[in-house]
């Protein structure tokens, strides 16, 4: 009985060590008659780091320090608050009475033997939209069968450098490395303290979610 509590407690022991560091985020945005309404969180290994309520972004653990973290924040409510100027924009040229979805989850995950994994997955109204293929940094579509907005959309945000390499860099290296510095002070290795811009992640969302919408709302009455 002994050996089966030392080994299952070894085992415990691997397993642990064996898992991944990971950074994930998540962005929810509800668009309705042209209003935005926004919802979030980032997390590191499953404790709570950052918290999106509306126009109020907060860091619930010290991961930048309070000057660089003010001015993180200014971004994210700057980006925003042009994100919801524009849905409405769109919603003034063409009007929609029903309500749409949008949520964006990313992050990456770093694991004992250095590999690292990084993701970005869209769903629109809770259903499979796009993915983000970060080896390539293309878009590729989701939804099941044709869908003529998530043609459109895939093509908007393949047009610009912020929603495809901007995005590849900060989840191949800003998140990585991140979590790397992370893995360092964990194990006791010297390591400067991560400035990397974490928000990067929302504001970068945001911008998805406007080609999102953008495509929503020119596509609507298969016009697009």
């Amino acid at each position: 009985m002994l050996r089966l509590l030392l080994l299952g407690g070894a085992l415990g022991v691997a397993a642990e060590q064996a898992a991944p560091l990971a950074f994930t985020m998540i962005q929810l945005t509800r668009v309705y008659r042209g209003n935005s309404m926004f919802r979030g969180n980032a997390s590191l290994n499953g404790q709570l780091s950052h918290l999106l309520e509306g126009d109020n972004v907060t860091q619930v653990l010290p991961l930048e320090p309070p000057d660089a973290w003010a001015r993180r924040q200014e971004q994210v409510i700057t980006y925003l608050e042009n994100f919801r100027l524009l849905v409405q924009v769109f919603n003034k040229e063409r009007p929609t009475k029903f309500t749409q979805h949008l949520c964006c989850h990313l992050g990456c995950r770093l694991y004992p033997n250095g590999t690292a994994q990084s993701f970005y997955e869209v769903t629109l109204n809770r259903t499979a939209f796009l993915s983000f293929h970060v080896p390539n940094a293309t878009w590729e579509r989701r939804w099941p069968g044709e869908l003529p907005v998530a043609a459109f959309a895939q093509e908007q945000l393949m047009k610009y450098s912020i929603t495809t390499q901007d995005l590849q860099y900060f989840l191949n290296t800003t998140c990585v490395s991140f979590l790397q510095a992370q893995s360092a002070a964990r194990t006791g290795k010297v390591s400067g303290r991560s400035r990397a811009p974490l928000v990067l992640g929302l504001v970068l969302g945001s911008l998805v979610l406007l080609g999102m919408a953008l495509g929503i709302f020119l596509c609507t009455g298969g016009s697009c």
